[in-house]
């Protein structure tokens, strides 16, 4: 396996239909949204779904959901104890990490444990993949569905009241996220061509494996993703540069935008900079 060597860059458009994307908890889980009506979507949640993805391919990570836990560890310190926990120099420490696990070479993450005696494992490794929050292209609306539970949660032989509560969701909206990976992080992390390739089919079937009550199956799709490839380390161009020249553009046609084809992808060509464009499953 070689080291990744000329920088990357990517955008994606996923679409939302009668769904919630990513619930604020601190809002009654209603779909994240800002000031002006646009929906947003968090890295950290794009994060997530990127390393459920890398677990239905086969790669070991470190941050594991509860219910996809696949080695048996009920939290990190356990997990990093059991396989790193002998282990004092923090060089080392962070080497050993990053080439176990796949979730940390590639977004980095904090070791920072409690420990027995005085110098506890505190270790930092920062990865070469960065992911910007996802922002509607349009404002979204927000339908709320008031949901009754009628059903007795303990033995009872009077049937219990009606349980009230909210279901939110958008009604349709179109995303729009972006990332790039750094070459100079991947050196550090030993971030490799093949992990760049496995990130990119991570994005590809981001939503596979992903439904739920809230995102039922077929909800949340990946319609495009484009993905530079630079010819030197640096970049070619800035990524800010390159995720600017994709862009969504609704029709002229349409007042409230209710699928993928009601708007124009608009990519602006950039000299000597190769994309490949993908489309989602």
């Amino acid at each position: 396996m070689s080291l990744l060597k000329n920088k990357i860059d990517f955008v994606a458009f996923v679409s939302v239909t009668m769904s919630n994307p990513n619930g604020d908890p601190l809002n009654g889980n209603r779909p994240r949204t800002d000031y002006n009506g646009f929906g947003e979507i968090s890295d950290v949640c794009i994060k997530r779904k990127i390393r459920n993805r890398m677990q239905d391919l086969g790669h070991s990570i470190y941050v594991q959901s509860d219910d996809r836990c696949d080695d048996g560890y009920k939290s990190l310190s356990e997990r990093a104890g059991a396989a790193l926990g002998k282990i004092k120099d923090r060089e080392e420490y962070a080497r050993l990490a990053c080439e176990k696990w796949l979730d940390v070479r590639s977004f980095g993450q904090v070791f920072a444990f409690k420990s027995n005696e005085k110098s506890g494992v505190s270790v930092g490794v920062r990865g070469p993949v960065s992911i910007h929050q996802a922002v509607s292209v349009s404002p979204v609306e927000v339908h709320s569905q008031q949901i009754t539970k009628s059903v007795n949660s303990e033995p009872s032989e009077k049937r219990s009241s009606d349980t009230m509560g909210m279901k939110h969701m958008v009604r349709f909206g179109l995303y729009k996220i972006k990332g790039s990976i750094n070459v100079q992080l991947a050196k550090k992390t030993g971030f490799t061509e093949e992990d760049a390739e496995t990130i990119k089919e991570c994005l590809r079937t981001l939503f596979e494996n992903d439904a739920s009550s809230a995102r039922p199956e077929g909800s949340m799709q990946v319609h495009r993703l484009y993905w530079w490839k630079h010819n030197c380390p640096s970049g070619q161009y800035s990524s800010a540069k390159v995720h600017a020249s994709v862009s969504a553009v609704l029709k002229d046609s349409v007042d409230i935008p209710s699928a993928f084809n009601d708007y124009d992808i608009v990519q602006e060509e950039l000299p000597g900079l190769h994309c490949d464009v993908i489309d989602g499953i």
